[in-house]
């Protein structure tokens, strides 16, 4: 497997240059796992197919769809690869390759663990910091226009937002400098668990059901129904930061109350 992996990577290196494949192989790879994770929850709620498990009841006309994946396009060619070239010497600068030998598994799972960490605290306070009265109302109410929430609103909002809330994501491969796979493997984990949690369905096999600390789609549609005063629940993959700082006192109120009720009733069976 290591030898498959490392001879395509011989290839990709052999056919293009460090400056294409960081920026505009990283803009591809990211375009493809983004819109083909997402697409799919669109399909589902239009045919209804899986509805029981679906958080709200209430479903997104195909024109809010459309416009939705009308402004992502925008957004992405104009706000995010531009990013992505700006961003190009900086890794660069701090010591990003792609060149052979590729880095151990120990080694990117390490550097993974450690962006997944560092991405979630600086993500809450900006979160957070986005739900004061003026950012919320001139940039973050972009974000919120889609109450309920499918796959790829994940990254539908504002572009200040795009760049105010992107920098969580990139601060900590910018600081490290990691190989380019372990920057793709990167984004494309935080892609998928982004396009998860604003999927608006709760299955059995969701990672949240496994994970005690992993947020998931449940943990993060609570943040879209309520208003931006008494949403909280403003982690992005781990809800350690909401429990420490109390800011997910309604949620859990909420399942606690759920839970009392379901019990209720199957007594009553």
């Amino acid at each position: 497997m290591a030898s498959f992996i490392e001879s395509g990577w011989q290839y990709l290196i052999s056919h293009f240059n460090d400056f294409q494949l960081a920026c505009l192989g990283s803009f591809f790879l990211h375009e493809s796992v983004f819109f083909l994770s997402g697409i799919p929850f669109i399909y589902l709620e239009r045919a209804g197919w899986l509805s029981k498990y679906k958080i709200q009841a209430k479903n997104n006309s195909p024109e809010a769809q459309e416009r939705c994946i009308t402004r992502l396009l925008l957004y992405h060619f104009c706000v995010n690869l531009p990013v992505m070239i700006v961003s190009y010497p900086v890794f660069r600068f701090m010591g990003m390759r792609s060149s052979l030998p590729l880095p151990s598994w120990k080694v990117i799972s390490t550097q993974i663990l450690f962006y997944f960490i560092l991405e979630d605290f600086v993500f809450y306070w900006g979160h957070r910091m986005l739900h004061t009265k003026w950012l919320y109302k001139h940039v973050h109410s972009v974000h919120h226009e889609y109450a309920t929430p499918f796959g790829l609103t994940s990254e539908y909002a504002h572009p200040a937002e795009i760049l105010f809330l992107g920098f969580a994501t990139i601060v900590g491969p910018a600081i490290t400098g990691p190989h380019l796979i372990t920057l793709w493997l990167w984004m494309v984990v935080r892609v998928l668990e982004t396009v998860e949690a604003h999927c608006g369905y709760h299955f059995p096999w969701s990672l949240s059901n496994f994970l005690p600390l992993y947020g998931g789609a449940d943990f993060h549609d609570y943040h879209h129904r309520l208003l931006y005063t008494k949403s909280g629940n403003y982690s992005s993959t781990f809800i350690y930061m909401d429990w420490i700082f109390g800011t997910d006192k309604g949620y859990r109120k909420l399942k606690a109350m759920k839970s009392s009720e379901d019990d209720a009733m199957n007594k009553k069976m």
